[in-house]
């Protein structure tokens, strides 16, 4: 069961968020806010595991909703304003659905949702800290990455990209947040825009680190501890 709540200050959008939580195929249990004090209040006490969250309304919007929570669930938001979409995904949202939403677009959001869940419970919950792999979301689909194809990854703006042996993924996500998802003993931030596999590492060169031939800058804020932890393993 997907336990899961729907924030809107317009009852016809709870209402057809309501209806088409009825028609997936697995069971979502959804508890509807037309006020958002009163939702607050409810993931203060309740474990949740997937938001829909309207962005326009009074009092609050749903940009301030989300950054008030210590530790959101599963976010969705449902919205007839689109210009609100880059500020979503640099919240770790999980999608962005249009209003009027069709149902085949919640149906393919709420998926996405579950089959995360799906995975994340049978490995036991924290996948970065008890597994060898992490799972990411790119475009419209949510993949797996193992540890070990990891050569390097780098900051960019918005996005971070994953260098692996196979190509390179692109997702929205800042580079700090991923980093707290890696092991540290496995990976370290050798630059503000780079993060690498000590494992990858083929030579060091002056202020850089090689990595299937690519030179990666190590700042000056970065390069006592890179050095300390290099000469600990040498």
């Amino acid at each position: 069961m997907m336990k899961c709540i729907a924030v809107d200050d317009e009852p016809l959008a709870l209402e057809i968020i309501e209806d088409f939580a009825r028609k997936v195929p697995f069971p979502m249990q959804l508890t509807k806010f037309e006020d958002a004090a009163l939702a607050l209040r409810y993931l203060q006490e309740e474990q949740v595991d997937l938001l829909f969250l309207d962005i326009k309304m009074p009092d609050i919007n749903g940009i301030q909703f989300l950054k008030a929570l210590k530790n959101p669930p599963a976010v969705i938001f449902t919205t007839a304003y689109q210009e609100y979409a880059l500020d979503g995904f640099n919240l770790d949202i999980v999608d962005y659905l249009l209003k009027p939403i069709p149902f085949e677009r919640f149906m393919k959001a709420v998926t996405k949702v579950y089959e995360y869940l799906s995975v994340q419970q049978k490995s036991g919950g924290e996948l970065a800290a008890s597994a060898d792999y992490i799972f990411v979301k790119t475009e419209y689909k949510i993949i797996k990455v193992n540890f070990e194809d990891i050569l390097y990854i780098e900051a960019l703006k918005d996005y971070i990209k994953i260098y692996t042996r196979n190509q390179p993924v692109l997702t929205l996500k800042s580079l700090k947040s991923f980093e707290s998802r890696l092991p540290r003993d496995k990976f370290i931030r050798v630059h503000r825009s780079y993060l690498v596999s000590l494992d990858k590492i083929n030579s060091v060169e002056k202020n850089s680190v090689v990595i299937a031939n690519q030179y990666i800058p190590i700042s000056e804020g970065y390069r006592d501890k890179f050095y300390e932890l290099i000469t600990k393993n040498s």
